[in-house]
């Protein structure tokens, strides 16, 4: 059985978070300039600024990504999820998501957020199906491609 583990940031594996996410922007919208900028240098934006990069590892292969991108303190932005074309509907998207969450309440974070886009109509069914609500979008919002914003308020969940 290929079993998934999901395994955090390592420098070794930068250029799959870059390589995985490239191909979802691509496949889907098109390469911002500030997404280019970030997954080349995950590293400083994300990690040396107190956020966290995971992967799932199938075998010996990278076969998604997510990160937590802080914010600030207890807030974090669950972004740059992505998953091998060839084995996305298998629920590995929700495995890394499903470890966002636990990761974030042992951390003891207080909330998460989201920018999607409403073409995406199974992610937000899933960001639903864990919890993560629709709120109010900023007109400046990070990524022009974004037309919905999502959070969920961790300590709702232990309710």
């Amino acid at each position: 059985m290929n079993t998934i583990s999901i395994i955090p940031f390592d420098e070794l594996y930068a250029k799959d978070f870059y390589d995985l996410n490239i191909e979802w922007l691509e496949t889907f919208f098109y390469v911002e300039p500030h997404d280019e900028e970030v997954l080349s240098q995950a590293k400083s934006y994300i990690i040396d600024k107190g956020g966290h990069i995971f992967f799932a590892k199938q075998n010996d292969t990278i076969v998604g990504t997510v990160a937590l991108i802080k914010i600030e303190d207890g807030v974090f932005e669950l972004s740059k999820m992505a998953v091998l074309p060839k084995l996305r509907g298998q629920k590995i998207g929700q495995q890394l998501l499903q470890y966002c969450l636990d990761f974030a309440k042992t951390q003891k974070f207080e909330k998460l957020l989201l920018y999607s886009n409403r073409k995406l109509e199974n992610a937000i069914y899933i960001y639903e199906k864990y919890g993560f609500v629709e709120i109010p979008i900023e007109t400046d919002n990070p990524y022009a491609r974004g037309d919905i914003k999502m959070e969920l308020i961790l300590d709702k969940l232990d309710r």
